[in-house]
């Protein structure tokens, strides 16, 4: 039987740090919320690893943040900024 894989996210591995510090979590302590092991925060947080949908939006819920501010800027967003 062929396991089934969730869909990886390429996440923002500074924003979900920055997230982390600046809401007072230690890694433990967050890994533990949402479900998964420090080890595997750790890979997210230093771009090792990428999360999947369901633990990004658990991030995102701890953080009290919508996704999209887990995720890299688009890079049109950052073209037109260095632009002007």
């Amino acid at each position: 039987m062929k396991e089934v894989q969730t869909p990886r996210i390429a996440q923002d591995p500074a924003r979900v740090l920055r997230e982390r510090v600046k809401a007072g979590l230690q890694q433990k302590d967050l890994a533990g919320r949402v479900g998964i092991s420090p080890a595997q925060l750790c890979r997210i947080e230093k771009g090792k690893s990428g999360a999947s949908v369901t633990v990004l939006r658990r991030l995102a819920d701890e953080f009290g943040c919508p996704i999209a501010q887990l995720l890299p800027p688009e890079p049109h967003s950052v073209a037109r900024r260095t632009a002007a």
